[in-house]
């Protein structure tokens, strides 16, 4: 008698599994059916995650003492198309394109720190003076992470199963080194140096005439070779 009550309690176990499973993927379904539609709030969804930075203390690697007058600074934005192509496969197969959005500025600077003792003469009334400095020149350009961004990356099949073995950071890098040439291309055909000098006298004039120079002349030497 005990046995058969065994043996029916094993019966009942396994008529109840499926049952169970079955409720387990119902409650399972449902649980991922309300993530999906954000029902939940994130402390009570279980599918939801947390970002957490655990970067670690910026190092200082060196400091540089700036002798040199920052006069003018230009915003650019650009459009980089980068299409590569197999040269006998169709685009489908091999082949990628991307479009990125750069956005940078690119600073224009007068250098004060080589000054010799001939660059600035004072009349003997100490009511003139001359500098001559060197040219503006132009920085490199730095782009802004926040507004720089891809607009479309069309892979073909190869890269495709090429990127989901490797994260292949090089096109990034490629399309990024494209914006900051393009970039610094348009501030060179652009007045930026031709302002940065145009503020440089206007601060320097400015500066001299609180001194008590009425006469202030301020000139920009021709580059050198």
């Amino acid at each position: 008698m005990p046995s058969a009550h065994r043996e029916r309690r094993r019966v009942t176990w396994w008529v109840a599994l499926p049952a169970a499973l079955a409720l387990m993927a119902v409650v399972l379904g449902l649980l991922l059916l309300v993530a999906w539609l954000r029902l939940l709030p994130d402390a009570l969804d279980p599918f939801g995650t947390r970002t957490e930075d655990r970067t670690g203390p910026a190092l200082l690697e060196s400091i540089q003492d700036m002798s040199r007058y920052e006069a003018a600074s230009g915003n650019f934005q650009v459009v980089v198309d980068l299409d590569k192509d197999a040269k006998f496969l169709p685009d489908a197969v091999r082949g990628s394109r991307t479009l990125f959005v750069g956005a940078g500025t690119v600073g224009a600077h007068v250098d004060l720190g080589g000054l010799g003792e001939d660059a600035v003469t004072v009349t003997e009334d100490r009511k003139s003076a001359t500098v001559t400095l060197p040219r503006a020149r132009l920085g490199r350009a730095a782009l802004d992470a926040d507004r720089s961004y891809a607009v479309a990356k069309e892979r073909g099949l190869l890269d495709r199963l090429g990127d989901v073995f490797s994260d292949n950071p090089n096109d990034e890098r490629e399309v990024h080194r494209l914006a900051v040439r393009h970039i610094e291309e348009a501030a060179r055909e652009s007045d930026l140096t031709d302002r940065a000098e145009r503020n440089t006298r206007t601060m320097l004039e400015n500066l001299i005439r609180s001194l008590g120079y009425e006469r202030i002349t301020v000139r920009f030497a021709p580059p050198s070779g």
